[in-house]
């Protein structure tokens, strides 16, 4: 008999640790995958923030107002690549010729006065790439910028704002965001609670509840609301 209580003695003693472990485990399991889904919409975010500068850039200093057109962009849109071969010596330099004024004699044809500036070997060339595919490689799927990674289909919210300092220049902002619902989703209680207790912790703290680039209220470069 005393055998048989020391058994399930040891049985619920082994059971109590694997209850213990499990529990652990778990929680040890959700924070990883915490980190898995912020990462990925980090990832998207930045991705997002470099086709936004570029298309700023190409159209005089304005952000795009939408995230449908912003793809677009990213499907259609240039950058210009220079393509460089050769470099000037400390002698032709000190003979006064610049990187412009060298380019203009290649690109002159001249065969004369560009052996005798020693441009033989010297190219420079402005060619223009697909912007995706300068970005991020080719084969990148541009489509997948708007979708909010493991949101099922809800996509980012993307904002420009113009507004005008007090010294009276006219300042062009943007912000891109995730809201914690959206990316959190189907996490079971402790993502719901996790999402509970992030939004109110950005309530308390007057902070957006998800994550995000740029804002439109306080200009801050374009960083991320977790750098």
């Amino acid at each position: 008999m005393k055998k048989v209580f020391n058994a399930l003695l040891a049985l619920c003693v082994v059971g109590l640790l694997f209850i213990c472990w499990r529990s652990i485990q778990d929680d040890i399991d959700f924070k990883a995958e915490v980190t898995v889904r912020e990462n990925a919409v980090k990832a998207r975010l930045l991705q997002i923030k470099a086709v936004a500068e570029e298309y700023k850039l190409q159209h005089e200093g304005v952000y795009c107002d939408s995230l449908w057109k912003l793809v677009e962009f990213a499907k259609t849109g240039r950058i210009p690549k220079i393509v460089k071969e050769g470099v000037l010596s400390d002698e032709q330099m000190e003979k006064g010729l610049t990187e412009r004024r060298a380019a203009e004699i290649v690109n002159s044809g001249d065969a004369k006065a560009i052996a005798a500036n020693g441009l033989e070997n010297f190219r420079r060339d402005t060619t223009w790439v697909v912007l995706s595919d300068s970005l991020f490689g080719e084969g990148f799927n541009c489509d997948s910028l708007r979708y909010i990674p493991f949101a099922e289909g809800d996509t980012f919210l993307l904002q420009s704002f113009t507004t005008m300092t007090r010294s009276g220049t006219i300042q062009y902002v943007m912000e891109c965001a995730a809201p914690d619902e959206s990316f959190l989703k189907n996490m079971g209680r402790n993502g719901q609670r996790l999402i509970v207790n992030r939004r109110q912790l950005a309530d308390d703290m007057g902070n957006y509840a998800g994550l995000k680039i740029g804002d439109l209220y306080n200009w801050n470069n374009n960083a991320g609301n977790w750098e």
